[in-house]
């Protein structure tokens, strides 16, 4: 075979390669209208869960906890309340509905996805149920730094919500109180770029889930009690991995989510877009904040962007760039700890940076804000409690915890939960820690 003919040869294979994967890759999505399902959208009371943290940050999604005595300052040999051994690895977050502190995890030397509980006062475990065996994605279609089980739970005083990505598919399950699983749905097709990553957040009587990625991404409302779908709606071939937000802003609920270059604002109930502003990024990873009328959110890649949105319409914007963690506001000021360890200010109104101070270390976890002071552990297992105010970085502490922090924090009753890392490489342990009182360990 000639050179000529060689090239012509390798340009062509490519070209059908290119042609194949595409072909392979692209899912259309059936879109499902809120009126075609005959589903009903059901008002369900769901303060009892304020109390607690029954979702991806918290009862309002926000990152803000009640204002209540938790701790500030901590020793790990003295003041862990409980300790308890998780199986496998997750970077979803801790949750705390009634007696239970729920988690997700990935045990791939089980080829498991697996939802476990622990009691919440004493770290016992109360049910460790198989949700999947089998059907991992490839290794290569994951982030080295990402893991199997990157979604909080949801829970509402009934049932817990996960939602998985396995056999190139999104599903949703709900598991009972006691670890029975009540019912598990295939909600869409998925073609994984980084892995999965969005967590479900509760809205009424629907579970809403996002799944964007390049195969043809989606938004899904899922009726609680019988898992069919209320609606599906498109949002295109994008790879992106932020959680959606729930608030009323201007007497209105609007589900609010970024990714695609734009922030969009949809019906929660229906899916309808209300609004769409351009912003931020392709992909970004943080759930927009809202305060107010003002929605606030960063990224991303491979634009950089930290921005505010009021009425659909961009207020301020800069050029910071806060990649994982998602931000966290007072409706003061905003505050943010981005990827590569620096906590930012800016005041709500107009975005003028107040201060920033650089703390080092890498960040995935988002802050939590809880009487007037801000926790955000990194990656190296410390946690550090600063002031949230606008007239400077004040640290209040800095924490240990353990060997790694990826996971955000959850807080109930006082307490402080933490899913933290032990050891390295392949002797790596998780652990679910309780901070609070004195020490017991739960696995004896």
């Amino acid at each position: 075979m000639s050179h000529q003919h060689l090239l012509t040869f390798i340009l062509s294979f490519s070209l059908c390669m290119v042609a194949l994967v595409g072909c392979k890759k692209k899912n259309p999505v059936t879109e499902i209208a809120a009126g075609q399902s005959g589903i009903s959208v059901v008002e369900t009371d769901l303060t009892d869960l304020a109390d607690g943290w029954h979702q991806w940050r918290g009862f309002s999604g926000d990152g803000v906890a009640p204002d209540g005595e938790i701790p500030v300052t901590w020793d790990p040999a003295s003041d862990f309340k409980w300790t308890a051994k998780i199986p496998g690895r997750g970077h979803g977050s801790p949750i705390v509905v009634g007696d239970l502190v729920v988690v997700a995890t990935a045990v791939k030397s089980d080829d498991q996805f697996r939802m476990l509980a622990f009691d919440r006062e004493s770290g016992q475990a109360k049910f460790d149920t198989v949700i999947h065996r089998g059907g991992f994605p490839n290794p290569n279609d994951i982030h080295p730094k990402a893991t199997y089980a990157n979604s909080t739970v949801a829970g509402d005083g009934k049932y817990f919500y996960l939602a998985t990505f396995n056999n190139e598919r999104v599903y949703v399950t709900a598991v009972d109180t006691v670890g029975e699983i009540v019912w598990q749905n295939e909600i869409g097709r998925f073609v994984s770029k980084f892995g999965y990553a969005p967590s479900p957040v509760l809205y009424k009587s629907l579970l809403i889930v996002a799944a964007d990625n390049g195969g043809g991404g989606y938004l899904v409302g899922i009726d609680r009690i019988s898992g069919e779908i209320a609606w599906r709606i498109a949002r295109g071939n994008v790879d992106t991995y932020s959680s959606p937000v729930i608030a009323n802003i201007g007497g209105r609920d609007e589900l609010i989510i970024t990714g695609g270059d734009q922030m969009v604002g949809y019906s929660p109930e229906s899916g309808e877009v209300l609004w769409q502003t351009p912003c931020i990024s392709e992909a970004t990873c943080g759930t927009a904040v809202v305060s107010g009328n003002k929605i606030f959110a960063s990224g991303g890649y491979p634009d950089k962007e930290t921005v505010c949105i009021s009425e659909g319409k961009k207020v301020w914007s800069n050029r910071t760039k806060v990649y994982e963690p998602s931000l966290v506001t007072d409706g003061v000021h905003v505050f943010a700890v981005s990827d590569d360890g620096i906590a930012y200010c800016w005041r709500a109104e107009d975005g003028q940076e107040m201060w920033k101070k650089r703390l080092g270390g890498n960040f995935s976890s988002s802050p939590l804000l809880c009487n007037g002071n801000i926790y955000v552990a990194d990656l190296s297992g410390n946690c550090y409690v600063f002031a949230a105010k606008g007239d400077g970085y004040e640290q209040i502490a800095k924490n240990r915890l353990r060997d790694d922090c990826y996971a955000s924090p959850a807080v109930a009753s006082g307490r402080l939960y933490f899913r933290v890392g032990l050891g390295s490489g392949d002797s790596r342990q998780e652990e679910l820690i309780c901070i609070g009182e004195a020490q017991t360990n739960a696995d004896e």
